[in-house]
């Protein structure tokens, strides 16, 4: 399930990718690391989140943006 996004969202979402993400090191994602960089997805994704890692486990620290996502995607209370 791809969660859409705002392009005003995705600057946002971006931002807390390169601060908070751990897995997220000079803007190359290490879950995606084969032995090649490969660049973050979510770094290069400005209308859905594709990173389930992000949507679970980066987001819900950042309170407001991650409700305001789950509002306008109408999945408040769900488990996602």
């Amino acid at each position: 399930m791809v969660v859409k996004i705002t392009e005003k969202q995705s600057d946002r979402i971006n931002q807390v990718v390169r601060e908070s993400c751990c897995n997220c090191i000079d803007g190359c994602c290490l879950l995606l690391d084969d032995g090649e960089p490969h660049v973050c997805v979510q770094l290069i994704c400005r209308y859905g989140i594709y990173c389930k890692y992000l949507l679970h486990n980066v987001l819900p620290k950042h309170k407001d943006l991650y409700e305001e996502i789950l509002r306008e995607n109408n999945l408040e209370g769900e488990s996602i």
